[in-house]
């Protein structure tokens, strides 16, 4: 059973930087992509990037390039999405997700996406 939690949310001042964890079930990086979205209230869930399970290729929607950045520590079951320069827009529920394949054609779209966390809570103000 493929179980993820998502950790590290808060409140940040514009500018900030948070980094979030997605905590997986044994051995799942090792057969499953994972991915990041996040959801802001009356707003479609949003793919952010994701990081591949063979060779950890990244990829990235263009609203986080350059400053957010998706990691992995596969000793430790975990997924790092590391936010920078962070902006009221970036306020959200994020979540991540498990998918088959990481790409450019694949990330952004939730029906690709098979086990989901729970989310954690991203506020952006001063």
């Amino acid at each position: 059973q493929v179980q993820l939690v998502e950790s590290g949310g808060g409140l940040v001042q514009p500018g900030g930087s948070l980094r979030l964890s997605c905590a997986a079930s044994r051995k799942t990086l090792y057969d499953h992509a994972i991915g990041w979205f996040r959801q802001a209230p009356g707003k479609e869930r949003e793919g952010l990037s994701c990081i591949s399970s063979s060779d950890g290729s990244t990829y990235y929607t263009d609203s986080v390039k350059g400053r957010f950045t998706i990691s992995r520590d596969i000793a430790k079951n975990t997924v790092y999405l590391q936010m920078t320069s962070l902006k009221p827009e970036d306020a959200a529920v994020y979540y991540c997700a498990t998918l088959m394949i990481c790409s450019s054609d694949s990330y952004y779209d939730t029906d690709n996406y098979e086990h989901w966390g729970q989310g954690t809570q991203v506020t952006v103000s001063s």
